[in-house]
């Protein structure tokens, strides 16, 4: 059978997979969600839910830096990535060998898309769709900060780089009600000190991935936007765009409420 990736690429595959490697983290997870524990034989060094079980798992490298020689190793009738988190380089080695289905995601309705896509091609299409739904309900019930509150979003120091557009964070900001102080500038922007000071957001959020943002880190945000409500948040909450997201919608409403009671 053909199936199209979120790339639009047709991936052929004829018989339910039996050995799965994923390059992912948010997607490993969602597998295990989907039931196919069993079938998953390599996963990435970042793939840590659930933590019990990927620990057991062959580690293929990382998600910027697979190992192709561990994956031909294990002999995968289906691997699964995405196009901002892997390599093209690498997929395209990897294709040549495998039947590769990769994602493409900066939206919710796109991580909806994934879910059930690779709920379609390893057959569990009833688990996935289950999934999917209750995601969407749980979004639909999101109450967003009205009026929108200014935010910058950090993902690292030294430098400091913050979220921009076309990122599937700025669209879970969107949702919270927060409007994206650096939504103007593209992905994944490298942000001055005067930077931030000009845009003078009324919160700043700290990510705990993929820089591992602790509370000691708030005073020197703090030293340059001193008005400004600053938060270290659960980056998973806002970048894992599998079924983690059945976290987040609950996770976005307390965070809505603490900014609401600080303004």
């Amino acid at each position: 059978m053909l199936y199209l990736d979120q790339m639009h690429r047709q991936v052929s595959i004829d018989f339910l997979p039996q050995r799965i490697v994923s390059l992912v983290p948010s997607q490993t997870e969602l597998l295990f969600h989907l039931g196919l524990a069993d079938r998953i034989v390599g996963v990435t060094k970042f793939c840590i839910h659930p933590q019990e079980q990927t620990k057991l798992i062959a580690k293929i490298g990382g998600t910027k830096n697979v190992n192709l020689e561990a994956i031909i190793k294990l002999q995968p009738d289906l691997i699964i990535g995405n196009k901002e988190e892997n390599q093209a380089e690498d997929i395209e080695a990897l294709t040549r060998l495998f039947p590769v289905w990769m994602s493409d995601i900066y939206t919710l309705p796109e991580a909806m898309d994934m879910i059930t896509g690779i709920g379609e091609i390893t057959g569990t299409q009833a688990t996935a769709k289950e999934i999917a739904h209750k995601i969407q309900a749980q979004f639909a019930n999101l109450t967003p900060l009205a009026p929108s509150v200014k935010a910058a979003y950090f993902i690292w120091q030294n430098p400091f780089m913050a979220v921009g557009r076309q990122t599937f964070i700025d669209d879970m900001l969107a949702r919270c009600g927060f409007e994206n102080a650096f939504g103007h500038l593209s992905r994944y922007p490298e942000i001055t000190k005067e930077d931030l000071q000009r845009a003078n957001p009324e919160v700043i959020l700290l990510s705990s991935e993929p820089y591992p943002f602790k509370e000691k880190h708030v005073a020197k945000f703090a030293e340059i936007c001193p008005e400004a409500i600053i938060k270290v948040v659960d980056g998973e909450r806002f970048s894992w765009y599998g079924s983690r997201l059945l976290l987040s919608a609950a996770y976005f409403q307390e965070l809505s409420a603490e900014i609401r009671a600080s303004l």
